[in-house]
């Protein structure tokens, strides 16, 4: 006898941030996950940083390559060194797994999965890879994931070339491949308004992660 399908959850708060420096950001998600409670609602911050390359926690310095007037910031996600700046979509679920049944695989496919169906809107084949999280056109890469879990819910994310400017990535071996090619969804062929390609994406989410409405705002962060 099949399982029945999972009930869909009612609701998500989005909040549309616009331009925000990277640390402060970071420390917001922080907050909120330590803060969360039982009935705490769920929510993803879409945003865009400045210039700023961020490290994993077990991310070795040897693929910073030549740093310039880039700063970097050390981090509590999983994964390697990238680059984050304007021009590129952060997407950050901050999501109780538990109450919606996902597990960390479940939220990762969801992230990728989501991008590959934006991609093929515009005819794009993209490609999600077991070995190294991402969506991929081919060999190049135009969206990293990297998250955090701490106590059951989720924080940090998918970062999302848009169009972007190609040359702080060789200044790094990005996501830790050397050699490893980035390109933006420009690029491809696809959008290059950062608001456009958020409005796009953002059903397909929804519906990776079995969720039938949200709330969008431009307000700040909960407790902000």
């Amino acid at each position: 006898m099949s399982k029945p399908a999972q009930k869909l959850s009612s609701s998500i708060t989005v909040r549309n941030l616009g331009l925000q420096d990277y640390e402060p950001l970071w420390r917001a998600m922080q907050r909120y996950t330590d803060s969360r409670t039982a009935g705490t609602v769920d929510e993803i911050w879409f945003t865009e940083h400045p210039p700023v390359f961020t490290l994993g926690l077990n991310a070795s310095r040897e693929h910073l390559l030549a740093t310039g007037d880039i700063p970097v910031v050390q981090i509590d996600r999983g994964g390697q060194v990238t680059y984050h700046g304007p021009g590129m979509l952060m997407i950050y679920p901050l999501i109780d797994l538990k109450r919606l049944g996902l597990g960390v695989r479940d939220l990762v496919t969801a992230l990728e999965q989501s991008v590959v169906d934006l991609a093929a809107g515009y005819g794009i084949a993209a490609r999600a890879r077991p070995d190294a999280p991402g969506v991929y056109v081919a060999d190049t890469k135009f969206a990293s994931v990297g998250l955090r879990i701490r106590r059951g819910a989720s924080y940090h994310g998918m970062a999302l070339n848009v169009k972007i400017d190609m040359e702080p990535f060789l200044r790094i071996n990005p996501c830790g491949y050397a050699g490893l090619e980035m390109t933006d969804l420009a690029t491809l062929g696809g959008d290059s308004d950062l608001d456009a390609v958020r409005e796009k994406l953002l059903p397909h989410f929804l519906r990776h992660l079995r969720l039938e409405d949200a709330n969008v705002t431009s307000g700040p962060p909960t407790g902000d």
